[in-house]
């Protein structure tokens, strides 16, 4: 059937339909719900992460975000309830002096939340069905910037949903049927991968894409120098040779800041670890596993950090990795490690295709050019990159303090994607951050070196 010019978000504009991008707001719509589906009834109210907001606040966080983006400031129309738009307005972290602190009594029952999405999500599609969302100069809707901001809001917040349920306590969650984590299989074989001198490409120009974050822009190249970065993720097996080597109990491989968390924690083994009758055990997302030798470790920036100075590497950096993931051995780019084709199941694990990861190197389809695997999928990966903007850095006018309230020299820049990441992420440009402490998130790493030009 030939489209209309109703079809689309602007009648002038490019072709962009109104379809596809309904069906995507249902779609993440549809997975948040049934992640707290998942979740027992008791468990509403919790904050699994002393650090984040109760997973109440997520629930009306996401669709108000969404009706305030694009209905409430893009479009300037009325709101619903002024007060639960501004409980839920921003998803930013709690500051620390509120951490473990309960608040059951400030947030709304679960009925009152629900209520207050389903009219959000009423609104919304009400807006993308009908309204003119691609408006050229406004601050809102250039390129249907408003439109994209909300989708992407979303997915990233369903892996932080996801992380933080991965804290609650196996009898607050119901386990969902076909859940079988792939455990199988000794550790791949590591070994070095020499990558020659050479261009990376960061970030992208905002008019080459339907749409990116403006921490990615815009794009520039850089020279990196010859480097060698390990062919496979750190997996739990290797990580369990630095434990028992007391890593965690020799100053020498951490920083001053990580020396003292650890001390003033007590960190003795990564987050996912958990000992039991003297065995180690993975805390899986709805079952206690038998440690996965081959799965990667998932760590803290900290503890990679440490680990990669006990090895005597360090980790790569921001643009070593895009130039491992990216760069062609015959020159150019790619758009993915494995080069052009669209992502899928073969290529790694994303997309929330499992609750867990899956053993490294078990995906050979996704290689890059240079023979690295899993760059993209199963764990995001630590670079000792600080956070901060690229030269030409602009706020985005639709999310203005997304980037900007982290340039803070306090975040370090990850890459790659993990089980829980959307595939619309998956684009070189993509940059994700966290706090070098912060052992809750799926990230791995692997170590690199500095190598000698022939």
């Amino acid at each position: 059937m030939q489209s209309t010019a109703h079809d689309f978000l602007h009648a002038g504009g490019p072709g962009l339909e109104r379809e596809t991008v309904i069906l995507r707001y249902r779609r993440n719509r549809a997975r948040t719900r049934a992640l707290f589906d998942l979740l027992q009834d008791d468990a509403y109210y919790s904050r699994p992460i002393a650090l984040r907001h109760p997973l109440v606040f997520y629930e009306g966080h996401l669709p108000a975000f969404s009706f305030n983006t694009l209905v409430r400031r893009a479009l300037g129309e009325s709101s619903i309830d002024t007060r639960l738009e501004r409980l839920f307005a921003r998803g930013i972290d709690p500051h620390e002096s509120l951490a473990g602190r309960e608040d059951r009594e400030s947030w709304p029952d679960r009925d009152v939340v629900r209520r207050f999405a389903d009219e959000a999500d009423r609104r919304v599609i009400a807006a993308l069905e009908s309204a003119d969302l691609w408006r050229p100069g406004h601050p809102l809707l250039d390129r249907a910037e408003a439109v994209f901001t909300i989708l992407e809001h979303e997915v990233m917040h369903q892996e932080t949903l996801r992380y933080m349920c991965h804290r609650l306590p196996l009898q607050q969650k119901r386990t969902p049927a076909g859940y079988a984590p792939v455990t199988r299989g000794m550790p791949p074989s590591q070994r070095w991968i020499s990558i020659p001198a050479g261009r990376a490409a960061l970030g992208v120009a905002a008019t080459d894409a339907s749409f990116s974050w403006d921490n990615e822009r815009p794009r520039f190249e850089v020279n990196v120098s010859p480097f060698a970065i390990e062919r496979h993720d750190t997996t739990n097996a290797s990580f369990l040779e630095f434990v028992e080597a007391g890593g965690y109990r020799d100053p020498r491989w951490w920083r001053q800041d990580d020396w003292a968390w650890v001390q003033r924690e007590s960190v003795r083994h990564p987050a996912f670890w958990t000992r039991q009758d003297g065995d180690w055990h993975w805390r899986g997302m709805f079952q206690l596993l038998p440690l996965p030798k081959s799965w990667p470790a998932y760590v803290s920036f900290a503890e990679a950090n440490a680990y990669a100075r006990w090895r005597g590497a360090r980790l790569p950096s921001e643009a070593e990795f895009q130039r491992a993931a990216y760069a062609s051995d015959s020159g150019g780019y790619r758009h993915y490690p494995w080069g052009n084709e669209p992502p899928d199941a073969g290529r790694g694990v994303f997309d929330f295709v499992s609750w867990d990861p899956e053993p490294a190197g078990s995906h050979p389809a996704g290689r890059s050019s240079w023979g690295v695997d899993d760059l993209v999928g199963n764990g995001w990966e630590w670079t000792s990159t600080v956070f901060g903007p690229f030269p030409g850095f602009r706020p985005l006018s639709s999310y203005p303090e997304y980037s900007a309230d982290f340039f803070d020299g306090e975040h370090i820049v990850m890459k790659g994607a993990s089980p829980a990441t959307a595939r619309e992420l998956l684009r070189p440009s993509f940059r994700n951050w966290y706090r070098p402490r912060y052992p809750y998130v799926y990230a791995t790493f692997r170590c690199a070196r500095a190598t000698v030009s022939a």
